[in-house]
């Protein structure tokens, strides 16, 4: 009779060769030779009776069969995982790894003071932070919890602010750039001017909205200069050296309009919305180092000062 016993530790290290890319990457992260790694998945083929990976000199893919396989068992891993997590923080320690998907906004001003008090708190948790602007599934993406702004969650997503709770965006450009083009005294004249753009990862252009009272506006200014939302800051210091004039975060622009290297453009019409959202599934167990994180964040928000 045929062994149809498959080995736990065999597909942990399948979803390792699919995770690192290729048997000598993750060799070296599960501390064993490559040599190993790939009889143990050629050993888990012969088990299963088909082909999982398909194999080149130069990459490591896997086949319908195994794409499948790997997305039933990876959530099945992670909640192990978690679990073992909590089990070693049962005594109060709180240790493991916190995976967060965060756009590249949040890692300005707002996540950085947070990290810096999480991490010194619990010395036994470490953190990576994937920086990605597009909207992620945080399961598929084989992280704990996302950090977005407004984007329409999944029914059984759990979502709780995290930084400030109002921000604002606003258009400024440098006041040498001001002196010789002018300056705009109402939305619509952005049309005439040198705008610098940025654009998601997606392919879409970033909006320039704006609010005064009751009238919203949304433009779609020609881009003079364009720059990808995985540099943020570039689109500022692009203003600040007086290539046109540019739509941000307020809190980028306020220090260089202290400097003087900056000058507001339509100030009345910069428009508030809600800060940011840390969000995480309901149905998974929540991992040790999550718990902490979102008990934190909790914290520093009851301390923070009330908006007026």
């Amino acid at each position: 009779m045929a062994n149809n016993h498959t080995s736990f530790d065999d597909l942990a290290v399948f979803l390792a060769v699919l995770q690192a890319g290729g048997f000598r990457d993750a060799a070296r992260q599960i501390g064993a030779s490559p040599s190993t790694v790939s009889e143990t998945v050629s050993r888990l083929e012969a088990r299963l009776a088909v082909r999982l990976l398909s194999r080149t000199t130069r990459s490591v893919a896997p086949t319908e069969a195994g794409r499948l396989l790997a997305a039933r068992i990876a959530p099945l891993f992670a909640e192990t995982n978690a679990a073992v997590e909590a089990a070693m923080s049962a005594a109060g320690d709180v240790r493991g790894t916190l995976r967060l998907n965060v756009p590249g906004a949040v890692m300005f001003d707002i996540l950085p003071p947070i990290a810096e008090r999480f991490l010194a708190r619990y010395p036994d948790v470490r953190m990576e932070i994937t920086v990605d602007d597009r909207f992620v599934d945080v399961l598929a993406a084989e992280c704990d919890a996302g950090i977005r702004y407004g984007e329409a969650l999944a029914q059984d997503m759990i979502a709780v602010p995290i930084g400030p709770r109002l921000q604002r965006s606003g258009t400024a450009a440098s006041p040498r750039y001001l002196d010789a083009r002018g300056r705009p005294g109402q939305p619509g004249d952005l049309f005439g001017h040198d705008c610098i753009r940025t654009r998601f990862q997606s392919g879409a252009m970033t909006t320039w909205e704006f609010a005064r009272g009751e009238e919203e506006l949304v433009l779609d200014p020609e881009a003079r200069l364009v720059v990808g939302t995985g540099a943020p800051l570039a689109a500022v210091h692009a203003a600040c050296a007086g290539l046109g004039i540019v739509y941000a975060f307020a809190n980028w622009l306020e220090p260089h309009l202290a400097a003087g290297e900056l000058e507001p453009v339509l100030p009345d019409w910069w428009p508030t919305f809600d800060g940011p959202r840390l969000y995480f599934s309901s149905r998974r167990f929540m991992p040790a180092p999550l718990r902490a994180f979102v008990d934190l964040v909790a914290d520093m928000r009851s301390d923070a000062p009330k908006p007026p």
